[in-house]
């Protein structure tokens, strides 16, 4: 991502610089009113992640500037990183450059925050680990009091738990989450409360049964599941479709069934193109479908999830990528209007955005 300076005195000017393009990069839908979630100016990252600098008997966190990448730069602090991440790294160095068996060919250190104040600190190896790295790592977690990984080429050894647990506040009740290492979660704890609370604003009082794709480890879908009847969640990782089923738990939530789908294959299920042995548990009869929620990656939607899209009465889709959003916008449009748009600003200093549309059939 192209990055504006780390200037948090500009942050709200940079902000209106990139709704201001994305107006006009989206001028052909004549959009009347954006909402406009800003980011905390500073601390709003939950993850992080550096590469292991060597040098001279020592190990240092480093970024790397410069297009090239061949610059690096030493971290002593990371203003947009979380509170928990800035409090850890020195700590953290200092048991590294202690500790021989710790600091030994390591390569890459990540950091996983929550607003609940639990952290979890991988860390990634170019040699195998063994008993002493165990005992080293379990006095590093009571020192820091953080969970802890150990990865390297077909081993992973675990300090504790894999997973932090996050609690975010939604329309009056609070969410507990699980997220797991090396799996995707909002990067942005804060604004991802905010683009819960305008999910579940935009769909209060619906009527009939909602269908997701892409659910990912349930983080929409557990408030959403407060709007409607039923919901059916498919995601096509098994990591996080295990997740999505704790968090479920966790919660007390029992109108959802996940189904692990890609969206295509959901497609297939929903016009009976083929059976689906993941399928075996749910009768799709059984669901009065009104709503589809789609939070697609980067590369947007498909054209066959596009028609299927199309076939709602209410189409709610969250977007990462404003260039995929208004390629796909231009023939949702044809069959639905946009009754709102708002857009996130899940990484300041970025020229990203991320998006959110509530569409109703014409």
């Amino acid at each position: 991502m192209t990055a504006f300076p780390y200037a948090p005195e500009n942050y709200s000017q940079q902000l209106s610089d990139k709704v201001a393009q994305l107006r006009a990069d989206f001028s052909a839908l004549s959009l009347s009113e954006i909402d406009v979630f800003e980011s905390p100016p500073s601390h709003y990252r939950m993850r992080a992640e550096f590469r292991a600098w060597h040098k001279n008997d020592r190990v240092e966190l480093v970024m790397f500037g410069g297009e090239t990448n061949q610059s690096p730069i030493a971290v002593t602090e990371f203003p947009i990183g979380s509170e928990r991440i800035n409090q850890l790294i020195p700590g953290l160095l200092n048991a590294l450059n202690t500790s021989i068996t710790l600091r030994r060919k390591l390569y890459q250190v990540e950091f996983l925050t929550s607003l609940s104040g639990e952290a979890l600190i991988s860390l990634i190896y170019h040699r195998p680990l063994d008993d002493d790295w165990e005992q080293e790592a379990e006095r590093l977690c009571q020192q820091l009091d953080v969970f802890l990984v150990g990865r390297s080429r077909k081993q992973k050894r675990v300090i504790g738990r894999d997973y932090v647990l996050e609690k975010l506040q939604v329309d009056g009740r609070t969410f507990c989450y699980q997220q797991v290492e090396s799996s995707f979660t909002q990067p942005n704890a804060f604004v991802c409360e905010k683009m819960l609370n305008w999910a579940v604003t935009k769909t209060r009082d619906s009527q009939g049964d909602l269908v997701e794709l892409y659910c990912g480890n349930g983080n929409f879908t557990l408030p959403l599941s407060r709007n409607f009847r039923k919901v059916l969640a498919t995601e096509v990782s098994t990591a996080s479709v295990n997740s999505a089923q704790f968090n479920l738990s966790q919660n007390e939530i029992d109108n959802v069934t996940i189904a692990r789908l890609a969206a295509e294959e959901f497609v297939h299920a929903l016009d009976r193109v083929r059976p689906f042995f993941r399928l075996r548990h749910i009768n799709l009869d059984d669901y009065e479908f009104s709503t589809i929620f789609v939070d697609p990656p980067r590369a947007g939607l498909d054209e066959q999830t596009l028609k299927l899209c199309q076939r709602f009465d209410r189409v709610v889709y969250v977007s990462c990528n404003p260039q995929t959003l208004l390629t796909n916008l231009q023939l949702l449009t044809r069959t639905h209007r946009i009754t709102d748009f708002a857009v996130f600003d899940q990484f300041p200093y970025t020229h990203h955005l991320e998006s959110g549309v509530v569409l109703e059939r014409i």
